[in-house]
């Protein structure tokens, strides 16, 4: 109904809206305009897998990831996908499937993660971007059932992609 931009940034922008529910009810909303990403599951044969253990600044901690990145202005989910699996681990992939999506914070933001299954890898040069602090290693799916057990893999988009493959 009602809308204004308040913030406009490089990867998202933030707009109040005045909207009106199925119920009738009034609401202000505060809605971060994410133009969504692509996450890959980079598997090295059925049971081994390729993950980060990359730093996070905002929450000052490492934690445990798979490959992602936001889908630049003109790109596909796929062609990001293709994109972040060799900046983040070296890799390409030569099949990929999708295997679904996900909306991570459906309560505020449009972001919709998609989420792709890469496989026949081959090894390529790593080029990480300069502000990403990123270790890349295999792992085997008891690998990271531990992890997971022990809640050591606590990112969201992490443990819906493992969720969807199976190994969760």
């Amino acid at each position: 109904m009602n809308s204004g931009k308040r913030y406009k940034g490089k990867v998202f922008n933030v707009s109040t809206r005045k909207v009106k529910l199925p119920n009738g009810c009034l609401v202000n909303l505060e809605i971060v305009e994410h133009p969504g990403a692509a996450l890959v599951i980079p598997f090295l044969n059925k049971d081994n897998v390729m993950i980060l253990k990359q730093f996070r600044p905002v929450i000052n901690s490492y934690i445990y990831e798979l490959p992602a990145g936001t889908i630049e202005k003109g790109e596909t989910p796929l062609s990001c996908a293709k994109r972040e699996i060799i900046e983040e681990i070296g890799y390409s992939a030569s099949r990929f499937t999708k295997l679904g999506e996900i909306f991570p914070v459906p309560g505020y933001s449009t972001e919709k993660i998609i989420i792709f299954k890469a496989e026949n890898l081959k090894e390529k040069k790593v080029s990480p971007e300069a502000e990403e602090i990123i270790h890349a290693f295999t792992a085997a799916k008891a690998d990271i059932r531990s992890l997971f057990k022990k809640r050591k893999i606590v990112d969201a988009k992490t443990i819906s992609a493992f969720a969807m493959c199976g190994w969760l």
